[in-house]
C-alpha cells in the first residue's frame, strides 16, 4: 500500500469494540521531500469556455501582482507536501485564484507544472482543524465530542461536532458527524438499525485527537481503508469537506457519470447532482450514488457509502486520495469490509436494501420509439416484428405445460411488448392520449394483450398548468390537494416542460402518492398499460428555475458551488429553494427520481396486483426496491455502445442489476452494422431494449436487410434460452444483492489483469460475453482469467493461463463463453418469452479440471407478488461430481411440475463414456469428438430429484 501520513500527537488507539485504549507521543512528522524551489504563479481553475476566457483575460494583471507581492522563497511547510498530497485549498472552479486569496486562508501556494493539474492553493500540514475533546464507549460503539477554535473560511462553522461510530456488524462500520446542538437534514433512507456491537470485526480503529482524525485498518493484513487525518476536517452549514488516503489506485462506483469502469486518480473531479443531459464525458448525469468499492493491492475489497443527498464532488487524486465535498446534510459514512467485491455489493445492499425481483417479461426484448406518430403505425411495426418473428417479451403461463400443436402454431405469431413515448399523449400532457393520432391506442393495447404481450408508457412528472379550470383533472385536483412543489411564497412553483408551463408534483408528500395512482387508475381503465416509463424526473425544467427565476438567497446561491454543470444548481432544474413537504429543494433535489419510482411501483401493484415493471431515469442508493434504469439518451455511435458497459457494471454496483442502455442508440441514425452488433450486445443486457429518437431512421430489427435481422433474431434467441439463467440470476439479486451483471474482477480478484477490464462482462459467476465494439471487426480479442472456457454454442474448450485470446467474431456472431464447473439451465428457444417458458429445460453442465459442476434454478410463476416469500416458487440445485450429475430439490411448488427437463449436455467429458443411465436406467446418447456429451428426450420432472451417470 502507499504510504500514509503519521498520527499526530494524540492517538487513541482502538484496536476493536473490546480492544484497549492506549495513548502515546508521536512527533507528528509529515511525509517530505526535498522539492525544488518553485517560481510562484496563479493558479487557473474553470468550467467552460466562458470561465477559461475570463481567466486569459484576467491572467495578466494578477501574475504581475503576485510577483511583486510574494516573498522570493515559500516557507519549508509548504515545500515539505508532496504534489501528490496536496488537498485543495481553494476549489471555487469559478475563480481565478492568486496568491493573495489563497494565504487569506492560510494555506499555500505554489505553481506546479504537472499534468493534471494539482492545485497550487493548498492546506499547509499545520492548518486548524477540529480536535476530538472527549472519546467514550457505547454499547455500539463509541461516541465522542469535537471542537475547534479557528474559523475555516465559509459561513457559519458548526465549531462543536459529534463523532458516533458504531460497530454495527463484524463487516460493516457507521461513522457519523452531526451537529449536536442544531438538527440538521437528513435522509429520509430506510437503513436497518444497529442491536448490538460487532463480536469479531474485520476492522480496527485508531483516533488522532489533535488534529482529529480516524483511521480503519483491515485486521490481520494491517491495510489502511480509511485515513482521514491527511486534510483538515471542515463542518460548516453549506460546506462539508473531508479527505481520505486510499490503499489503492483501483477504485469503481460514484455515480452516475460516463466514464471507464475503473477510474483515474489525475485530479479528477466528479459531481453530483442529478441532472438531464445527454450522457457525456466529465458531465454530472442523471443519477446520483456516492458509493465506491476500492480493490487493495492483495486482491481483498472494501466499500464506502456517503449516505447525502445534498449536491456534492469527489476529488481523486494521485496519492491515491479521495475528497468528498457536499453543501448540505451531515456526514454519514458506511464502510463495508468485503473482504471479496462480491460481498462488500451484498453488504452496501444490505443498507439500502435489496433490488425487486421482477416480473419475467421484463427479461424480454422490448421495443420503442420516439415518434411512431400514431397508434396504427405502432401497430404496424408490432406486425411487422411478429412476420419477422423476432423475440420480444411476452407474459409467461401461469402454469406450464406443454403446448398443444394449436398453439404450437399459434406461437408463430407471437411477439413482443410495445412501448410508446410522449408522442401518444396529447399536448404531451400526463394521463391523455392523441384522439387524433393515437385514437386506437386502446384497441392495440388489447390486441398485444389478446397475444399475450405487455405494453409499457412514458410518463413525464411534470404536470402541464395552462389548461381551463375544469378541464384537466390531475391539475385541478393537485391544486386542491397542494401536492405540487411551491415557490418561496408559498405558490406551485411554475416552469417549462414538454407540455409548456408546468408545475411539479412533491413525491416526498404522501397525499402525492394517492394523487398519483387515482390518475393512473383512470388513465389504466382507458388505456390498460402494463408497465410504466418514468423520464424526466431529475427533476428536468427547460428554465432555469421556475419562469419567475429563483431567490437571491444561499439555497440558490450557496457560499459554495460543485462544478455541476451548468455551474448553477438551478441550471435546467427547479429552484433549489423550492419547498417541498419533507425538506428544500435544496435537499430533496437528487431523491426526486427515486420517490417518484416508490409512488409508481406502488401505484401499480395496487392497480394490477402483480410485480410492477418501472424503469426510471433519475435514480438514487436505494432505487433497486422500486425501478430499474436504462442509461439516457446516448447516441447511435460505437464509442455510446463500449460506453454501455461501464454503466451496466456501475449499475450493478449500485444494487439497480435491471439496467439497461438504448440499443442501437437514441438519437441519430444508425448503421445495419452498428445496430447488428448492437443488437448482440444487448441480447445481455439485463433490461434489452431498441429505442431511438423521432426525425432518424427507424432501427426495430424488422426495418435490416435479411442477413441482418438473422444475425439479430440469433442473438435474441440465445437470451430467450439463457432465460431460466437470468431469472435465478434476479433472484439472487434480490434475495442475497448479488450482481446480475458483473466484471471481471469479482470473480476472479486475484488476478489484476482483470482489474480494468470494461469490454467484457460476466452473467453472475459463469457466462462470459465478448462483444465487438468496432466497426469493420470480423474478431474480436477477449481476456480470459485462468482456468478451462467453453464456448456456449459447441462446448469447444479453451484453456487460458491468464491470457488474451483472438476470437472470430463474424457479423452474424457474438462470442459468449461458459466457465468450467457450472450448471446453466436453459430452455428451447421459442419466438417470445411466454411460449420460451412452457418448453422443457436443457441443463448444460461444464466440468471443471476436477470434473465438478454446479448450478441452480428459481422457477416460479413469473409475475405474482412476493413469491420467494410467500414459499410459492421452486428451487433446484444441480451437482456434478465424479461422472454423476445430481438434481437436489430444495422447495418445490405447482409452477415447476408441469416442467420437465429434456436434456442434459456435459462440456468437458475427456473420455468417451460407454453407458450412461438416468435413475439406473441405460438411456442412448452422443459423444463428440471436442468431448461434448449429450443426451435428450429424458422427460425428467423438475420437481423430482434425479441422478444420471456415465461410465
Amino acid at each position: 500500500m502507499k504510504s500514509y501520513r503519521k498520527l499526530p500527537t494524540r492517538v487513541t488507539h482502538a484496536a476493536g469494540p473490546y480492544g484497549e485504549e492506549e495513548e502515546e507521543e508521536d512527533e507528528g512528522n509529515e511525509p517530505g521531500s526535498s522539492a525544488a524551489k518553485k517560481t510562484l504563479a496563479l493558479r487557473w481553475q474553470w468550467l467552460g469556455a466562458a470561465v477559461i476566457m475570463a481567466a486569459v483575460l484576467l491572467g495578466g494583471t494578477f501574475w504581475a501582482i503576485s510577483l511583486r507581492r510574494l516573498p522570493t522563497e515559500p516557507p519549508g511547510k509548504c515545500l515539505s507536501v508532496p504534489e501528490a498530497q496536496r488537498f485543495d485549498c481553494y476549489p471555487e472552479w469559478d475563480t481565478v485564484v492568486t496568491p493573495e486569496l489563497c494565504h487569506m486562508r492560510g494555506c499555500c501556494f505554489l505553481q506546479s507544472s504537472s499534468r493534471g493539474r494539482p492545485p497550487w492553493c493548498f492546506y499547509p500540514p499545520d492548518f486548524p482543524s477540529y480536535t476530538l475533546r472527549t472519546l467514550n464507549r457505547t454499547e455500539l460503539g463509541f461516541l465522542g465530542v469535537l471542537t475547534r477554535t479557528a474559523k475555516t473560511y465559509y459561513p457559519r462553522d458548526v465549531l462543536d461536532l459529534q463523532l458516533q461510530v458504531d460497530l454495527e456488524t463484524d463487516t460493516r462500520l457507521h461513522i457519523k458527524l452531526t451537529d449536536p446542538n442544531n438538527s440538521r437534514y437528513e435522509v429520509p433512507l430506510e437503513v436497518p438499525p444497529a442491536m448490538k456491537k460487532a463480536e469479531n470485526p474485520l476492522y480496527s480503529l485508531d483516533f488522532s485527537r489533535d488534529p482529529f482524525g480516524i483511521l480503519v485498518k483491515r485486521r490481520g493484513s494491517g491495510v489502511v481503508l480509511l485515513n482521514t487525518t491527511v486534510a483538515p476536517l471542515i463542518f460548516a452549514d453549506q460546506f462539508l469537506q473531508i479527505s481520505t488516503l486510499l490503499p489503492s489506485e483501483f477504485l469503481y462506483g460514484l455515480g452516475e457519470h460516463r466514464h471507464g469502469f475503473l477510474h483515474h486518480f489525475d485530479w479528477t473531479t466528479l459531481s453530483f447532482w442529478a441532472r438531464d443531459v445527454p450522457p457525456t464525458e466529465s458531465y454530472n448525469l442523471y443519477g446520483v450514488h456516492p458509493f465506491y468499492l476500492s480493490v487493495e493491492e492483495a486482491g481483498s475489497a472494501h466499500g464506502v457509502f456517503l449516505l447525502n443527498s445534498n449536491a456534492m464532488e469527489v476529488v481523486l487524486q494521485p496519492a491515491p486520495a479521495l475528497t468528498w465535498r457536499t453543501v448540505g446534510g451531515i456526514l454519514d459514512f458506511y464502510i463495508f469490509l468485503g473482504p471479496d467485491p462480491s460481498s462488500v455489493v451484498r453488504q452496501y445492499q444490505q443498507v439500502i436494501g435489496f433490488p425487486t425481483m421482477p416480473p419475467l417479461w421484463a427479461l424480454g426484448f422490448h421495443l420503442c420509439r420516439w415518434g411512431y406518430g400514431s397508434s396504427n403505425q405502432t401497430w404496424q411495426t408490432v406486425k411487422n416484428m411478429r412476420n419477422y418473428l423476432i423475440p420480444q417479451n411476452v407474459s409467461p403461463l401461469k402454469k406450464r405445460r406443454k403446448k398443444t400443436k394449436k398453439e404450437q402454431l399459434v406461437s408463430l405469431i407471437l411477439q413482443d411488448a410495445q412501448w410508446n413515448d410522449i408522442d401518444y399523449m396529447e399536448g404531451s400532457r400526463d394521463f391523455t392520449v392523441d384522439p387524433e393520432h393515437f385514437g386506437t391506442l386502446p384497441q392495440l393495447v388489447m390486441d398485444l394483450h389478446k397475444h399475450g404481450q405487455y405494453y409499457v408508457v412514458i410518463l413525464d412528472p411534470a404536470i402541464s398548468s395552462t389548461q381551463a379550470a375544469g378541464t384537466y383533472p390531475p391539475y385541478d385536483e393537485g391544486l386542491k390537494k397542494g401536492i405540487f412543489i411551491n415557490n418561496t411564497h408559498g405558490q406551485p412553483l411554475i416552469g417549462e416542460v414538454w407540455p409548456g408551463l408546468t408545475v411539479f408534483p412533491d413525491f416526498s408528500n404522501p397525499e402525492t402518492h394517492q394523487w398519483w395512482l387515482e390518475n393512473l387508475n383512470v388513465f389504466h381503465a382507458r388505456v390498460p398499460f402494463d408497465g410504466l416509463w418514468i423520464d424526466m424526473n431529475e427533476p428536468s425544467n427547460f428554465r432555469d428555475g421556475s419562469v419567475d427565476g429563483c431567490t437571491s438567497g444561499e439555497l440558490d446561491n450557496p457560499p459554495y458551488k460543485p462544478a455541476v454543470l451548468g455551474g448553477s444548481l438551478v441550471s435546467k432544474t427547479i429552484c433549489a429553494s423550492a419547498k417541498q413537504n419533507l425538506s428544500s429543494h435544496y435537499n430533496l433535489h437528487n431523491l426526486y427520481g427515486l420517490m417518484e419510482a416508490k409512488a409508481t411501483a406502488s401505484a401499480l401493484i395496487a392497480i394490477r396486483g402483480k410485480r410492477p415493471f418501472v424503469i426510471s431515469r433519475s435514480t438514487f442508493p436505494g432505487q433497486g426496491r422500486y425501478s430499474g434504469h436504462w442509461l439516457g439518451d446516448n447516441r447511435s455511435e460505437w464509442k455510446d455502445m463500449y460506453w454501455s458497459i461501464p454503466g451496466l457494471l456501475n449499475f450493478n454496483l449500485f444494487g439497480i442489476p435491471l439496467v439497461g442502455a438504448d440499443i442501437c442508440g437514441f438519437s441519430g441514425s444508425t448503421t445495419e452494422e452498428l445496430c447488428t452488433r448492437w443488437m448482440q450486445l444487448g441480447a445481455f443486457y439485463p433490461f434489452a431494449r431498441n429505442h431511438n429518437s423521432k426525425d432518424v431512421k427507424a432501427q426495430d430489427p424488422a426495418v435490416f436487410s435479411s442477413p441482418a435481422r438473422t444475425a439479430m433474431k440469433e442473438a435474441l434467441m440465445t437470451r430467450y434460452a439463457l432465460l431460466p439463467y437470468l431469472y435465478t440470476l434476479f433472484h439472487h439479486a434480490h434475495r442475497w444483492g448479488d450482481t446480475v451483471a458483473r466484471p471481471l474482477f469479482f470473480e476472479f480478484p486475484q488476478d489484476t489483469n482483470t482489474y480494468a477490464l470494461d469490454r467484457q462482462f460476466l452473467w453472475g459467476r459463469n457466462l462470459l460475453v465478448t462483444p465487438v465494439l468496432e466497426p469493420g471487426a470480423d474478431a474480436v480479442t477477449g481476456y480470459f482469467p485462468s482456468g478451462v472456457w467453453y464456448d456456449y454454442y459447441t462446448g469447444s474448450s479453451l484453456q487460458s493461463q491468464g491470457e488474451k485470446v483472438k476470437l472470430a467474431a463474424p457479423l452474424n456472431h457474438v462470442n459468449v463463453h461458459i466457465r468450467e464447473g457450472a450448471v446453466l439451465p436453459t430452455q428451447k428457444p421459442d419466438i417470445t418469452s411466454w411460449m420460451s417458458s412452457g418448453n422443457p429445460l436443457l441443463l448444460v453442465a461444464t466440468l471443471s479440471q476436477e470434473g465438478k459442476a454446479r448450478g441452480d434454478l428459481f422457477w416460479d410463476d413469473g409475475e405474482s407478488l412476493d413469491t420467494f416469500e410467500r414459499g410459492n416458487y421452486s428451487y433446484v440445485v444441480f451437482n456434478v461430481s465424479q461422472n454423476v450429475f445430481t438434481s437436489t430439490i430444495l422447495h418445490c411448488n405447482l409452477e415447476a411440475i408441469y416442467i420437465a427437463v429434456d436434456g442434459l449436455t456435459v462440456y468437458g467429458v475427456q473420455k468417451q463414456p460407454q453407458v450412461v443411465t438416468v435413475n439406473g436406467q441405460k438411456i442412448p446418447f452422443s459423444y463428440l469428438k471436442n468431448q461434448v456429451l449429450s443426451m435428450s428426450g429424458l422427460n425428467l420432472n423438475l420437481c423430482r430429484s434425479f441422478s444420471i451417470t456415465w461410465i
